[in-house]
């Protein structure tokens, strides 16, 4: 698929804002731009993994939070100007938790004209009755709710199952399976479901948390708090987001360099005899791009996928 269509038309930039008029165009300039820059990076996501393709029909979650109403309403644009037809379907999952506004999705999906699906099902009181008091309640409440998003998308004839990880949550996933799992592993753009049946995407691998805040702000999503598991501050990926915005405030472009190095893995300069053949390695006499220069410099110039300025770190 080619990435013309990605790109969008910018307001050029207003002079330097000295009445109510140019402020005006100042904040219409910005909004502009972050417009495009979620849509280029939705877009370059959809095409570097070929996440949709023609005829497809999208399952697209929706929790309520700003980053699943960000996901359809880009990926909305994108149906508009794609080169290929695909339907979306927006699904939410009702999980029956004391005071949940259950009427503010359905209005705000209505008034979008888009296709959707309410799900009710009883999952907080199987949560509340499993975990003791204090005990994280992620793990069993994704279960049960993968479980039901697999048969509704069988009901209703989705092959695709969109979530709506961000940036930010690829890395604190990476980080929560090094720190407390062992294990180089990541959050996928791309996959297929647990059973095999479908296939799993990430519209929003590419997009910081941070521009999907502005998005929701500038657009004024009805966000509905998720009471189950939002005041559980102690979470693990509660402290690991903390640990990468420290990072990202102390060393400004660390967050963006960490992302591009999970896109440029280098197994023979790792140490997983399974996906490497470290046991058969032999002198040759010949040049071997990944030969032993484990401690050169490097320059490493992140993707321009944020609308940032490129970074170049030197590891020395």
């Amino acid at each position: 698929m080619s990435a013309d269509w990605i790109e969008d038309e910018v307001i050029a930039a207003p002079q330097e804002a000295k009445t109510p008029h140019d402020v005006a165009q100042r904040a219409a300039y910005e909004v502009n731009k972050l417009e495009k820059r979620l849509c280029r990076q939705m877009g370059q996501a959809i095409i570097d993994f070929n996440m949709i393709e023609e005829g497809d029909r999208v399952m697209v979650c929706m929790s309520g939070g700003k980053d699943s109403y960000g996901m359809l309403d880009i990926l909305l644009k994108m149906q508009q100007r794609a080169p290929i037809n695909f339907e979306i379907v927006a699904v939410n999952l009702d999980q029956k938790q004391p005071g949940f506004p259950d009427h503010i999705l359905p209005e705000y999906l209505k008034s979008l004209g888009v296709e959707y699906h309410i799900e009710t099902q009883d999952t907080y009181s199987i949560v509340k009755r499993n975990i003791p008091e204090g005990k994280t309640m992620c793990s069993l409440c994704s279960r049960l709710r993968r479980g039901i998003l697999y048969s509704v998308a069988r009901r209703l004839k989705c092959n695709k199952l969109a979530l709506g990880h961000h940036r930010d949550d690829v890395l604190q996933t990476f980080f929560l399976n090094m720190f407390f799992g062992g294990k180089l592993k990541g959050m996928p753009p791309k996959l297929a479901s647990d059973n095999g049946e479908f296939i799993v995407i990430r519209p929003l691998a590419y997009v910081a948390e941070k521009d999907l805040v502005r998005w929701a702000e500038h657009r004024q999503f009805p966000i509905i708090p998720c009471s189950l598991c939002g005041s559980q501050e102690n979470l693990q990926r509660v402290q690991i987001g903390k640990m990468l915005r420290e990072w990202e405030k102390q060393y400004p472009g660390r967050t963006e360099t960490m992302f591009t190095a999970l896109q440029n893995v280098v197994p023979s300069h790792l140490m997983d005899h399974k996906r490497h053949d470290f046991k058969n390695i032999l002198a040759t006499g010949v040049p071997d791009a990944d030969g032993d220069r484990a401690f050169d410099a490097e320059e490493i110039t992140p993707p321009a996928l944020t609308g940032l300025p490129g970074l170049q770190v030197v590891m020395a």
